[in-house]
C-alpha cells in the first residue's frame, strides 16, 4: 500500500514538470492587436491601385504647322503670301511651331510634303491647283495628319485614289477624312472686278493678264468679262497667257509688263492682272501709262503701295482669313473633309472687292448699286458667273 502511494507522488511530480516544459500559449501579448485587424495579404487603403487621373498616360502630341507653297515667291503680294500669313496667323495664336517650304519647281511638290511628314508636322497646307494630285497621294498615305489644300477640288476614285479621269466617283469627304480643299468662287469676285472696269473705262476696251490657265485663273477671267459686259455689252476684252509654265507663268513681271504695254498700245485703259508676281508688271504698266489696274487675290493696292496711285481696286478671295480659320479648325475638332467652297453666300463673304483707296471718287452711287445688286444675287444664288 506504501508503495502504491508512493508511485501516484511520482507520477503527479513527472506531470506537473512537463507542463513547466510544454509550448508557449497559442493567445498573443495583450500589448499587440489581433491579427484579424490588419491582415498581411491586403495593401494598406492610403496606397491606390490607380495612377491618379491627372497623370496622362502619353505626352500631348504637339501641333505643328506647315505651308508648302506654289512655285513662284513666297512675297508675292498675292496668293502665297496671303496663305502663308494665313497659316502663320493661325498657328501664332495657338502656340504651335511653323515652318514654310517655297517650291521652286513643281517636280519638288511630293518631296517637299514629305519632309513636313517626315518632320512629324501634323498639319500641312498646300498652296495652288498644281499640287493638288501630290497632296490626295499624300493625304492617302498619312490619315493621321490633316492636310489643307488651298485652290484644290479633291477628285478620287472608289478608292481613294486620284483620278486623272476626273469622274470623282469617290465621296472625298469620307474616303480622306483628314483633307480638306478650299475652293472659292473666282467667277464672283471677277464678276464684281468686271463691273468696275466696264463702268469706268472711257475707251470701251479693257484687259487681263493670266499667268497660267488655271482653273482659278480662267474663273476669274470668265466673270470679269461677263462682269464688264453687264454694263457695257458691246465692250472689248482683250486676254493674254502669260506662260503654260506655272514656274514662268506667275513670277515674270517684265513679260507681264511687256503683254499689258501691247494692251495699252490697242486702246484698253483698265488692265486686270491675274499672274501672281507676273501681275506686278503688269500694274507697273498701267501706273506708267496713267490708266487703270485692277489687283487679285488680296487688297494690292496695301501689298504694292508704290503702285496704289492707279489700282482702283482689287478681286479678293479672303485667303487669309479663311487658311487660318480652317488651320485653326484642325486643331479645334470642327475640321470639315472633302471640298469646301467659299463664296459670296459664306459667312462672312468669302470674296469680294477690295477698299477703292485714292481712287474712291470712281465709284459712283450707280457704280455700287449695280455691285451691290450683283453681290446680293450672287449670295442668293439668282446671279451665277461663269466659270470658263
Amino acid at each position: 500500500m506504501k508503495k502504491l502511494y508512493l508511485a501516484m507522488v511520482a507520477l503527479i511530480l513527472a506531470s506537473m514538470i512537463l507542463a513547466s516544459c510544454g509550448p508557449a500559449p497559442t493567445q498573443l501579448p495583450a500589448t499587440q492587436p489581433p491579427a484579424t485587424e490588419a491582415p498581411a495579404t491586403e495593401a494598406p487603403t492610403m496606397a491606390p491601385t490607380e495612377a491618379p487621373t491627372m497623370a496622362p498616360t502619353e505626352a500631348p502630341t504637339a501641333l505643328k504647322v506647315g505651308v508648302v507653297t506654289d512655285v513662284g515667291q513666297l512675297e508675292d503680294k498675292s496668293f502665297n503670301q496671303a496663305s502663308y500669313e494665313g497659316a502663320k496667323a493661325a498657328a501664332d495664336g495657338m502656340g504651335a511651331e511653323f515652318d514654310v517650304i517655297v517650291t521652286q519647281n513643281i517636280s519638288d511638290y511630293k518631296q517637299n510634303i514629305q519632309t513636313f511628314v517626315d518632320q512629324g508636322f501634323n498639319v500641312i497646307v498646300t498652296v495652288g491647283f498644281l499640287i493638288g494630285t501630290d497632296t490626295t497621294i499624300a493625304a492617302k498615305e498619312n490619315p493621321d495628319v490633316k492636310f489643307i489644300g488651298v485652290d484644290q477640288g479633291i477628285c478620287v476614285d472608289a478608292d481613294g485614289a486620284p483620278d486623272p479621269t476626273f469622274a470623282c466617283a469617290g465621296d472625298a469627304a469620307t474616303l480622306l477624312p483628314n483633307y480638306q480643299g478650299i475652293v472659292f468662287a473666282e467667277e464672283q469676285a471677277g464678276y464684281l472686278a468686271g463691273i468696275v472696269a466696264g463702268s469706268i473705262s472711257k475707251s470701251g476696251t479693257i484687259g487681263s493678264v493670266a499667268g497660267t490657265k488655271v482653273p482659278a485663273v480662267v474663273a476669274y477671267i470668265a466673270g470679269y468679262e461677263a462682269g464688264a459686259k453687264s454694263v457695257n455689252p458691246n465692250i472689248k476684252t482683250l486676254t493674254q497667257e502669260v506662260n503654260p509654265d506655272p514656274a514662268k507663268g506667275f513670277n515674270d513681271p517684265a513679260t507681264g509688263k511687256a503683254i499689258a504695254k501691247q494692251f495699252i498700245g490697242q486702246g484698253a485703259d483698265v488692265l486686270f492682272q491675274v499672274a501672281g508676281l507676273t501681275g506686278q508688271g503688269v500694274l507697273e504698266a498701267a501706273c506708267d501709262a496713267n490708266v487703270y489696274g485692277i489687283g487679285v487675290d488680296v487688297d494690292q493696292a496695301l501689298t504694292l503701295p508704290n503702285l496704289s496711285k492707279c489700282i482702283v481696286t482689287s478681286a479678293e478671295k479672303k485667303l487669309k482669313d479663311t487658311v487660318q480659320a480652317v488651320v485653326e479648325s484642325a486643331a479645334s475638332g470642327d475640321f470639315k473633309p472633302g471640298t469646301v467652297s467659299y463664296n459670296a453666300a459664306s459667312t462672312p463673304p468669302a470674296i469680294g472687292l477690295s477698299p477703292y483707296h485714292d481712287n474712291e471718287s470712281l465709284i459712283t452711287p450707280e457704280i455700287q448699286a449695280k455691285l451691290d445688286d450683283a453681290m446680293a444675287k450672287m449670295a442668293s444664288g439668282e446671279l451665277k458667273p461663269p466659270r470658263q
